[in-house]
């Protein structure tokens, strides 16, 4: 297992510590809801250095990304980025991924991180023309400072406007007394705040910087956990559950990413499968009676046919109520369908919801 470079600050914080995408991360360091509720209300940061981060270098570099990614990078200018995914060759999703513009020779890809050599091999495959390719992934840390009070803690140790930058967009600055950070104000759980990059050796200082000057704000440190209920209250797709090779991008909900005004990694197929709206869809699911939908139970009718499945599941630590996501044949894909989840013997009564949950 790898380790972040914080790994023995987890530990010395009593993180309990688990294998996580081929490292060793932190699950919690109080309870769940703790954290998850310090994110909802006030601030805390999780260490993410696990992501995967490629450097796409030279003239070419920009039609390298508009021919691996779905979306359309044309629309970046310097201190841009974008959400997107991988394509692959069948149909489905190799990874999804944020895409960042430096400068117009240069690019940042920011993946996951159990995807992270499957992506390096996929991408060199269609590097043809001499791209520079780089990958910084066991160099680069990544803090995701998150909630509300988060702009309040980082534009008192940044001379970077954090809280006049627009969603998605980045800046590289100085965080205290660490130079060359990426500011980006990007996230995973919908609470605001921004995600910081660093080099591996500044991460102790950059961490340390954070917490000092976050302890009026109530500043904690948040695991793996409280991560994924986060995102999931938010109908925010992981990759491995929600999405991955086999799946339909159409049908997953991202045709907001795909755009067919450019040739990219089988945009043919995927036009197709626009046109023709996929057999199934990506839905949040609400729990009506008590219970919560776990991964890989099944979602029945009122016929008690099976009609689908679940691929994330919680129970939501703000509505105190179960909460999914599950594909399900498209005629019950409405807001407002009455569904049945399957759980051992019982079906549970649950509702077809547009996320997100709150």
């Amino acid at each position: 297992m790898k380790k972040t470079a914080l790994y023995d600050k987890h530990v010395a914080l009593g993180a309990k510590m688990v294998p996580f995408a081929g490292y060793e991360m932190p699950l919690r360091y109080s309870s769940d809801i703790e954290e998850h509720m310090t994110v909802r209300e006030g601030v805390g940061v999780f260490d993410v250095s696990h992501m995967g981060e490629f450097y796409l270098r030279g003239p070419k570099a920009f039609e390298l990304v508009q021919k691996v990614t779905s979306n359309d990078a044309s629309k970046l200018y310097d201190g841009k980025a974008m959400y997107c995914y991988l394509p692959n060759e069948t149909g489905g999703i190799v990874d999804d991924l944020i895409v960042y513009r430096l400068s117009e020779e240069e690019y940042m890809l920011v993946v996951n991180a159990a995807n992270i050599e499957k992506d390096w091999n996929w991408i060199t495959k269609y590097n043809t023309e001499g791209v520079e390719m780089e990958n910084a992934s066991d160099q680069v840390s990544l803090f995701a400072v998150q909630g509300p009070k988060a702009m309040a803690v980082i534009k008192n140790i940044t001379d970077v406007d954090v809280e006049g930058m627009k969603f998605y967009t980045f800046q590289q600055g100085k965080v205290g007394n660490v130079e060359d950070v990426i500011i980006s104000a990007t996230g995973y759980t919908g609470a605001g705040g921004v995600e910081l990059y660093v080099k591996n050796t500044d991460a102790l200082k950059l961490w340390e910087t954070l917490f000092e000057a976050g302890k009026e704000e109530g500043i904690k440190p948040i695991g793996l956990a409280a991560r994924d209920t986060l995102r999931l209250e938010m109908g925010f797709c992981l990759y491995g559950n929600d999405i991955d090779d086999s799946s339909c991008p159409i049908e997953a909900g991202l045709s907001w990413v795909t755009k067919f005004n450019k040739v990219f990694t089988n945009s043919e197929h995927l036009q197709k499968q626009k046109e023709s709206g996929g057999k199934q869809k990506l839905v949040g699911l609400l729990m009506v009676d008590k219970g919560i939908p776990r991964k890989d139970y099944e979602i029945f009718n009122a016929e008690d046919e099976v009609i689908g499945h679940v691929t994330s599941g919680t129970q939501s630590p703000v509505l105190k109520r179960g909460i999914g996501m599950g594909y399900v044949a498209k005629p019950y894909a409405k807001t407002e369908t009455e569904i049945f989840i399957g759980v051992r013997n019982r079906r549970i009564k649950a509702q077809v919801v547009k996320p997100p949950f709150i």
